[in-house]
């Protein structure tokens, strides 16, 4: 684990002190810990709803992603969503499901099982510059952890300045995908085609940001409340171990 010059993120105070007394342990236990929330990730991201009138379903990543960052920290959060990207690079199908693998009709929802991950390289499909994203709002919301912020009243305003940087890399992405007229390969035509609007920066607005405003608002409210009461159960039930309210 990390040292603590700082206050603490969730897990430092969950994870036993003598699981870090040397460095070989700290390392095994970091990475431990941000692949197991990559799985997080994973398994949040089976929960998906298919819209209508843009090819990237609402998924559950989100709330795992910002959980992810507070819990963990910046590095970790960062580096766990890095090892979610890497592993839908090589093949395991940890992505959210496309929309052709969703109920098919104007609405589609899949909740986990059967599992209808995808893999890919993130510059070949529409949604990559998200996943790109969900390293930066991991790092985000991580820094405000660190500031114990998720232990404040204003830190929902740490996971909406994490969730805010999801989309920088995911419109600027898709903008770049409908200009240059990229296939979507399930749709076999090209990606402006597959989302209403006027121009490119209204279709990559229309297809990237506006249907997802308020299912995003929802989730980062949910994460906000989920850091606090996961705080709460620790000074519940590891007192003389957690740290003083800030």
């Amino acid at each position: 684990m990390e040292a603590i010059g700082r206050p603490p993120v969730l897990v430092d105070v969950v994870i036993p002190r003598e699981w870090g007394n040397t460095r070989a342990s700290r390392l095994a236990v970091d990475v431990a810990l941000m692949s197991g929330f990559a799985l997080l990730v994973a398994l949040c991201a089976q929960i998906a709803v298919r819209l209508p009138w843009t090819p990237v379903p609402i998924t559950g990543q989100t709330f795992a992603v910002l959980v992810t960052g507070g819990a963990l920290g910046a590095w970790r959060g960062a580096g766990s969503l890095s090892i979610y990207m890497v592993m839908g690079m090589i093949a395991v199908p940890v992505f959210a499901p496309g929309s052709g693998d969703l109920p098919q009709g104007d609405w589609g929802v899949h909740f986990i099982l059967p599992w209808s991950g995808t893999a890919d390289f993130p510059w070949d499909i529409s949604s990559g510059g998200y996943i790109v994203g969900f390293i930066l709002a991991a790092f985000v919301t991580g820094y405000f952890a660190q500031k114990a912020w998720d232990r404040k009243p204003w830190g929902l305003l740490g996971m909406l300045a994490g969730n805010a940087v999801i989309y920088v890399p995911g419109i600027l992405w898709l903008f770049y995908l409908i200009a240059t007229d990229w296939i979507h390969v399930a749709a076999g035509r090209p990606l402006g085609e597959l989302i209403a609007g006027d121009g490119d920066w209204n279709k990559a607005l229309s297809g990237g940001l506006y249907p997802f405003i308020v299912g995003d608002l929802t989730k980062l409210y949910l994460a906000s409340m989920a850091l606090p009461t996961a705080w709460k159960l620790v000074d519940w039930l590891k007192p003389g171990d957690s740290p003083p309210r800030v």
